[in-house]
């Protein structure tokens, strides 16, 4: 290849790989400034000093690598080098070597484990979370609050979080506030972290757990304290049932929601409806997005959703009720009432 030609193929590979270089997405972990709550920047300390010890093995590696090339490499008289058979100093150097290395890495790592269980529960929200296919359940047991796919916690205070699972494995990660933990039927792990401050983080699932698995997303809501205490009130207040007096399509709406087949599935606080199948939708209208954020939460989207859940999400669990259009449209007026 001919020096020109070599060089744009550089170019070329070069734009290639910057092009994969854009800002942080709302998933990323990457950089201490991606670190928003305690248990981040612990788990991005850890990174540091892996990362560190990478690079020194690194560069010794390449460095003799480098030199046994040059040292060692044929030379023009064709004749052999001097042979060694075993060299004692250098194999005991290079067994004490990766045994120091592993020692470096292994030290914080396991503290850092150990640090990130069994919390302390001291003044902490407390929260279960279930998994299920393809959608997150949190449930706040001391507060008697049950949402889904919106976490909710104040910024500044500690939430020690349970994790399971209702069917399958999943796992659950928010990026920005700390590890991975995995969603398993039958046995809890948890997480806990201290938000930095109030905002809006992005996790789903990162355990090939079905048919929507890439749509089983979520978000943390971080809250000050007094919009904390506010979103609790609310919550417990939350009533379902349409004040006295209400018509048109969200008292049609109700009364289709309530007494036909989602009470079979869903529960929404301050009606009769007790499901435990599908998503709790008490207070529905507060939320953003819906189907496990896959949606943002629009009457169109929600009867396009309602007409054909199939097609909006696959693999999902509701089953095709046969609405009508002004049917659907009644519900989603419902709600989105739910405020």
């Amino acid at each position: 290849m001919t020096s020109p030609a070599l060089l744009v193929a550089a170019v070329l590979l070069l734009a290639l790989l910057l092009s994969g270089c854009d800002v942080a997405p709302p998933q990323s972990w990457w950089g201490w400034n991606e670190a928003k709550s305690d248990f981040a920047r612990s788990l991005w300390g850890l990174m540091d000093t892996i990362l560190i010890a990478a690079a020194v093995v690194f560069v010794v590696v390449e460095a003799v690598l480098f030199l046994a090339i040059f040292r060692f490499r044929a030379r023009r008289t064709g004749a052999l080098p001097r042979q060694t058979h075993g060299n004692t100093p250098v194999e005991v150097v290079w067994t004490i070597m990766p045994a120091v290395v592993l020692a470096f890495v292994a030290i914080p790592t396991v503290r850092t484990i150990f640090e990130s269980y069994h919390p302390d529960r001291t003044g902490a929200v407390q929260v279960r979370v279930l998994g299920h296919q393809w959608w997150w359940e949190f449930q706040y047991p001391e507060l008697g609050i049950t949402t889904a796919n919106e976490l909710h916690f104040p910024a500044g205070q500690k939430v020690v979080v349970a994790i399971e699972s209702a069917d399958v494995i999943h796992a659950f990660w928010f990026p920005g506030l700390g590890g991975k933990r995995d969603a398993i039927p039958k046995h809890v792990n948890e997480v806990y972290w201290t938000a930095d401050q109030p905002g809006i983080y992005y996790g789903q699932c990162t355990q090939l757990c079905g048919t929507s698995h890439a749509n089983m997303r979520m978000r943390a809501v971080a809250h000050d304290q007094a919009g904390w205490q506010l979103w609790v009130q609310a919550m417990q207040a939350a009533n379902g049932t349409p004040a006295e007096g209400t018509a048109g399509e969200i008292a049609r709406g109700h009364q289709l929601v309530t007494t036909g087949a989602c009470a079979g599935c869903h529960s929404i606080k301050g009606t009769p409806m007790q499901g435990r199948v599908g998503p709790d939708l008490t207070r529905f209208g507060d939320r953003t997005t819906f189907g496990a954020g896959l949606y943002p939460s629009t009457q169109e989207n929600l009867i396009r959703w309602l007409k054909n859940p199939q097609e909006a999400k696959p693999g999902n669990k509701m089953p095709n009720l046969g609405l009508s259009d002004e049917d659907a449209a009644a519900i989603a007026a419902y709600l989105r009432s739910l405020r």
